[in-house]
Protein backbone atom coordinates (compact mmCIF):
# COMPACT_ATOMS: atom_id res chain seq x y z
CA UNK A 1 0.00 0.00 0.00
CA UNK A 2 1.63 3.39 -0.88
CA UNK A 3 1.32 5.99 1.67
CA UNK A 4 -0.94 8.93 0.54
CA UNK A 5 -2.90 6.87 -1.91
CA UNK A 6 -5.49 8.24 0.03
CA UNK A 7 -6.60 9.80 3.04
CA UNK A 8 -8.58 7.31 4.63
CA UNK A 9 -6.07 4.41 3.78
CA UNK A 10 -3.29 6.81 5.31
CA UNK A 11 -5.18 7.26 8.66
CA UNK A 12 -6.28 3.60 8.54
CA UNK A 13 -2.58 2.81 8.91
CA UNK A 14 -1.73 5.22 11.88
CA UNK A 15 -4.95 3.85 13.56
CA UNK A 16 -3.91 0.46 12.90
CA UNK A 17 -0.64 1.23 14.55
CA UNK A 18 -2.02 3.07 17.61
CA UNK A 19 -5.02 0.04 18.55
CA UNK A 20 -1.35 -1.95 18.85
CA UNK A 21 0.72 0.79 20.86
CA UNK A 22 -2.57 2.49 22.60
CA UNK A 23 0.12 3.87 25.50
CA UNK A 24 2.48 5.03 23.03
CA UNK A 25 0.13 6.43 20.62
CA UNK A 26 2.22 9.95 20.48
CA UNK A 27 4.86 8.64 19.77
CA UNK A 28 3.23 6.33 17.53
CA UNK A 29 1.98 9.64 15.97
CA UNK A 30 5.56 11.53 15.65
CA UNK A 31 7.56 8.30 14.40
CA UNK A 32 4.46 7.96 11.50
CA UNK A 33 4.70 11.61 10.29
CA UNK A 34 8.92 11.63 10.45
CA UNK A 35 9.33 8.18 9.58
CA UNK A 36 9.33 6.81 6.27
CA UNK A 37 10.10 3.34 7.20
CA UNK A 38 7.96 3.04 10.40
CA UNK A 39 5.27 4.63 8.52
CA UNK A 40 5.49 2.02 5.75
CA UNK A 41 5.55 -0.71 8.15
CA UNK A 42 2.15 1.04 9.57
CA UNK A 43 0.80 0.74 6.34
CA UNK A 44 1.74 -3.42 5.93
CA UNK A 45 0.33 -3.86 9.41
CA UNK A 46 -2.83 -2.14 8.25
CA UNK A 47 -3.25 -4.36 5.06
CA UNK A 48 -2.19 -7.88 6.53
CA UNK A 49 -4.41 -6.98 9.33
CA UNK A 50 -7.28 -6.29 7.04
CA UNK A 51 -6.31 -9.58 5.06
CA UNK A 52 -6.56 -11.82 8.11
CA UNK A 53 -9.74 -9.93 9.25
CA UNK A 54 -11.24 -11.63 5.64
CA UNK A 55 -9.62 -15.21 6.26
CA UNK A 56 -13.24 -16.23 6.68
CA UNK A 57 -14.11 -15.64 2.83
CA UNK A 58 -11.55 -17.51 1.41
CA UNK A 59 -11.89 -21.40 0.38
CA UNK A 60 -11.42 -23.72 2.71
CA UNK A 61 -8.13 -25.12 0.40
CA UNK A 62 -6.57 -22.36 1.68
CA UNK A 63 -8.05 -20.34 4.65
CA UNK A 64 -6.12 -22.13 7.13
CA UNK A 65 -2.42 -21.77 5.39
CA UNK A 66 -3.47 -17.88 4.61
CA UNK A 67 -4.66 -17.34 8.19
CA UNK A 68 -1.67 -18.38 9.58
CA UNK A 69 0.71 -16.76 6.89
CA UNK A 70 -1.00 -13.49 8.14
CA UNK A 71 -1.01 -14.36 11.51
CA UNK A 72 2.90 -14.31 10.98
CA UNK A 73 3.04 -11.15 8.94
CA UNK A 74 1.00 -9.34 11.78
CA UNK A 75 3.02 -10.48 14.12
CA UNK A 76 6.65 -9.69 12.88
CA UNK A 77 5.66 -6.24 11.68
CA UNK A 78 5.06 -5.54 15.33
CA UNK A 79 8.01 -6.61 16.45
CA UNK A 80 9.87 -4.61 14.09
CA UNK A 81 7.76 -1.81 15.39
CA UNK A 82 8.06 -2.14 18.70
CA UNK A 83 11.81 -2.32 17.91
CA UNK A 84 11.81 1.07 16.29
CA UNK A 85 9.96 2.30 19.19
CA UNK A 86 11.99 1.47 21.72
CA UNK A 87 15.27 2.95 19.34
CA UNK A 88 13.53 6.01 19.08
CA UNK A 89 13.45 7.05 22.76
CA UNK A 90 17.37 5.87 22.91
CA UNK A 91 19.17 9.54 23.51
CA UNK A 92 22.63 9.75 22.16
CA UNK A 93 24.60 11.30 24.50
CA UNK A 94 27.93 13.01 22.97
CA UNK A 95 30.97 14.28 24.69
CA UNK A 96 31.96 17.41 23.71
CA UNK A 97 35.64 17.36 23.32
CA UNK A 98 37.80 19.49 25.57
CA UNK A 99 39.57 21.99 24.09
CA UNK A 100 43.47 22.03 24.38
CA UNK A 101 43.12 25.25 26.47
CA UNK A 102 41.33 24.30 29.29
CA UNK A 103 43.36 21.13 29.84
Amino acid sequence: MASGESGSTYLSALEAAEAHFPDQARLVQRLFYVNDTFRSMCEDLAAAAQALAHVEQLSDSVREARRLEYAGLVDALLKEMREAIAQSKIVMLRRTPVSPKLR
